[in-house]
């Protein structure tokens, strides 16, 4: 939608020919710039990019005006050339100033008559998400990063935060209601359960419910008014915490325009899904505003038996941006942007899954017990930034807050029983009275076979205040692009978890006249200070980035069912290093070794540590414009691994939010990454892409746990949901009328628990071959016109046994919507 959006824009400014010439492109937005240097147009300088140090052009190419990086980048410091002794010396190792590197066709340049005086170039938009990493591009930088950018993003039209996520090298998900409302998503191996071993920003400001008190993410954006996302392992992960194991993930929400746009996406499909998604914003000399709105919905691709009725969701999100410049101009700029939002869901999401026999007879069913199962949140959200630039000197201060208030109403278990150990084994003589009470072919018939259902009701808060200063310097034959970050956060949970029991009559939930009653009444909270700072310093080929990161953590809890409290203080330093070294202008070495952390839970015994690690990465990237093959190795090696226990995992009351110390472990992998664009001529280009991973996990001590996903573990076993092999591949088509992609992912089967040789199927996820299909017809300069077909073979697995039985993919789903703009 970003490029669309673009291309509409531009068509204020340009001439009917340049702007013929403009949708020879099919996504405008990432085209590549004119290959004359010196024919480049000034870009002007938005309001909101006032924070970020421009990139210093190369000394070989002093006609080219620097680009005005985007608001979206003020957690980067574009690079800065290194410095050289010589003319001739610079040439040989600087980047190409006009080589992007992305997957995008050559575009036409507008009439020099009729500069763009409003609208960044095509060059610039693209440009704009390459310089990610303090210092560095993303083809120089000494860790390992992927960015999805616009063009990326558009190509197949995706809802599912975790479907996006996985065409990036070394990132999982643990499937679960195929919607990705709640994604279960890990880095490099890291325990996938809710994504809570991941640190997740929205515009460099953490959007977790409550990131170090109950890291479990039960909320993600709609990444579907995203405009790009970022993922950063290796060193670069000490940038952003508190979670720097297996790195961080950052959505970047749309910019304000520079001038008047207004567009509409609106989309049907199969199981009645719909989307709205509208955006209208402005700007003035001095001030302008963003206003975003969507609506997602689908009435389920599950089937409830007897009672029938919807088993999907309803999702709002609005945002609205405004900026005003308070010193446009001057040795010293300064700009205040405001971002609110709300978002609130209503979904018939439940927790029970499947016993294998009924899944391989119907896949889409769901079992009656689960009627009256259903979820509820709102959340708000304020961002308040000031941004400052003075010389080389950029500081970006926000203060922000986040409130979520949610309820899920769920079947939690049985009196007497085990849900998961029932549809494990639902034959057997005691399991099969328990199973025939879920799928309602049997009622209950003692207080044992009752079934417990509540709403888990829990209130988040997250608030804070950040600032980021980056400093561009050199000396002597050295360059520097210093970033220096604090953070003050608070953050809490209050859980009020009650249960009821129902019984099972004529295929009918009946509540019972006993009691409500409350299995958890707590609060949890959090103190946290982050400080962290890097380096990048160039010489000659070699780009050295040092960094520390430190966590200082005060927690409290307090029980109030039991009348206890507890306090815990944490300190952790945490050095990191990455260099790369240049071989050719496209080929470079890079490797890296830096401290990871998670910090554990309030309320945890004394005897409980934070999960700490020494993690290793090298590899190889080669770029050239329009083309990147990158291949990585890691290695994180665990002092001690950690676990805590949650419903989403399978954990029960007593063991709920309580933490495991695995002890060490050993990660290892390899990642290979390639992407290029084939222009054949004729306004005809072919993007293809690849990425891979391999990884190999190893527990090395004994260990029990009252997480299902552990147990009794003994030393040598593999960490469950990690798979070995995991694989993603696109090829399309792109012309001025539009353009045909075609997707492919393959994940290998998982552990469902720890272990080691041959695996019980009902402890095995299924090997997944999906394929995805988009297709594009730009009818006008001012609509288009997609269809969206997902998973086109139909393919179904059991994609996880968590909690509660088996789960399924979602199943092949036709979409059609159109996009206008006024």
């Amino acid at each position: 939608m970003a490029l669309f959006e673009q291309k509409l824009m531009w068509a204020r400014s340009w001439t009917l020919p340049a702007l013929l010439l403009a949708w020879a492109s099919p996504a405008a937005a990432q085209s590549e710039p004119p290959q004359d240097a010196a024919t480049v147009a000034p870009e002007p300088s938005q309001a909101q990019d006032t924070a970020v140090v421009p990139e210093a052009p190369p000394a070989q190419d002093a006609a080219v005006v620097p680009e005005a990086p985007s608001a979206q980048d003020t957690a980067v410091v574009p690079e800065a050339p290194p410095a050289q002794d010589t003319a001739a010396e610079a040439a040989q190792w600087a980047e190409p100033a006009q080589a992007p590197v992305g997957d995008a066709p050559l575009a036409t340049e507008p009439p020099a008559s009729e500069p763009l005086a409003l609208e960044p170039s095509p060059a610039a938009v693209e440009k704009r998400f390459e310089s990610v990493v303090v210092g560095t591009s993303e083809a120089r930088t000494s860790g390992s990063i992927h960015v999805l950018k616009p063009a990326q993003l558009e190509r197949f039209e995706r809802d599912d935060p975790a479907a996006i996520l996985q065409t990036v090298p070394g990132v999982y998900s643990r499937g679960e209601d195929g919607f990705g409302l709640r994604p279960n998503v890990g880095l490099r191996g890291v325990n996938p359960d809710r994504s809570k071993k991941v640190t997740l920003l929205e515009d460099g400001v953490l959007f977790g419910p409550a990131p170090y008190s109950a890291p479990a993410a039960y909320y993600f954006p709609l990444a579907t008014r995203m405009q790009s996302i970022r993922v950063l392992k290796g060193p670069s992960a000490i940038q952003q915490g508190p979670q720097t194991v297996g790195g961080s993930v950052e959505f970047i929400t749309r910019d304000i325009p520079a001038s008047e746009s207004a567009w509409l996406d609106v989309a049907g499909g199969e199981y009645l899904y719909g989307k709205a998604h509208g955006v209208f914003g402005a700007s003035t000399e001095r001030a302008g505003f963003l206003l975003e709105g969507i609506h997602l919905r689908s009435d389920g691709f599950k089937e409830l038996d007897t009672v029938g009725g919807n088993t999907g969701f309803a999702r709002n999100e609005w945002m609205a941006k405004g900026r005003y410049l308070l010193v446009p101009e001057g040795p010293v700029r300064q700009t205040l942007q405001l971002k609110l939002g709300y978002s609130d869901e209503d979904s018939n999401e439940t927790y029970l899954g499947l016993s294998s026999a009924d899944f391989a007879a119907a896949p889409l069913r769901r079992y009656v017990a689960s009627a009256l199962d259903h979820m509820k949140w709102h959340r708000t959200q304020v961002v308040l930034s000031h941004e400052l630039e003075a010389g080389g000197l950029a500081v970006t201060t926000s203060v922000y807050r986040h409130d979520l208030s949610r309820a899920w109403r769920k079947v939690n278990r049985f009196r007497g029983a085990s849900i998961a150990s029932v549809l494990a084994d639902p034959t057997s003589a005691r399991n099969s009275i328990y199973y025939g009470v879920l799928t309602g072919e049997l009622d209950s018939s003692s207080s044992q076979d009752a079934l417990l259902i509540g709403p888990n009701d829990r209130t988040y808060v997250s608030q804070g205040l950040q600032s980021i200063a980056r400093w561009t310097a050199t000396t002597g034959s050295l360059s520097h692009n210093l970033e220096l970050g604090a953070r003050f956060h608070y953050d809490s949970i209050r859980r009020l978890h009650t249960e009821d029991a129902f019984l099972m009559q004529g295929g009918q939930l009946v509540r019972t006249s006993e009691p409500t009653y409350t299995t958890a009444d707590n609060k949890d909270s959090t103190h946290a200070i982050a400080l962290h700072a890097t380096d990048a310093i160039g010489w000659g080929p070699l780009v050295l980035t040092p960094g520390v990161r430190m966590e200082i953590i005060r927690s409290a809890s307090r029980n109030h069912l039991t009348g206890t409290e507890s306090s815990g203080a944490l300190e952790v330093l945490m050095p990191g290093m990455g260099i790369y070294g240049a071989l050719t202008r496209e080929l470079g070495l890079f490797a890296g070794a830096y401290r990871g952390f998670s910090p554990p839970a309030p309320g945890q015994p004394d005897v409980v540590l934070p999960e700490k690690s020494i993690n290793y990465e090298a590899g190889a990237r080669w770029t050239r414009r329009g083309e990147r093959l990158e291949a990585v190795g890691f290695f994180n090696d665990y002092s001690n691994l950690t676990d805590i226990c949650t419903f989403s995992s399978g954990c029960l009351n007593d063991a709920l939010d309580r933490q495991t110390d695995a002890g060490k472990a050993y990660i290892y992998g390899l990642e290979v990454f390639g992407e290029k664009t084939f222009r054949p001529g004729g306004g005809v280009t072919f993007p293809v892409s690849l990425s891979y991973t391999f990884t190999r996990t190893r527990l090395r001590e004994d260990f029990q746990s009252a997480d299902p996903q552990f147990g009794n573990v003994r030393a040598g076993d593999e960490l469950p949901y990690v798979p070995r092999h995991q694989l993603y591949a696109t090829a399309g088509v792109e012309t001025s009328w539009g353009g045909l992609a075609l997707s492919a992912f393959y994940v290998d089967a998982m552990r469902e628990q720890a272990g080691q040789g041959e695996v019980p199927p009902e402890l095995l996820t299924d090997a997944l071959l999906t394929f995805d299909v988009n297709a594009s017809w730009n009818f006008s300069r001012w609509g288009q016109l997609y269809l969206s077909a997902r998973n086109i073979l139909d393919e179904q697995a059991v994609v996880s046994r968590r909690p509660y039985g088996a789960r399924p993919n979602a199943p092949r789903a036709v979409i059609v919507g159109v996009k206008v703009g006024l």
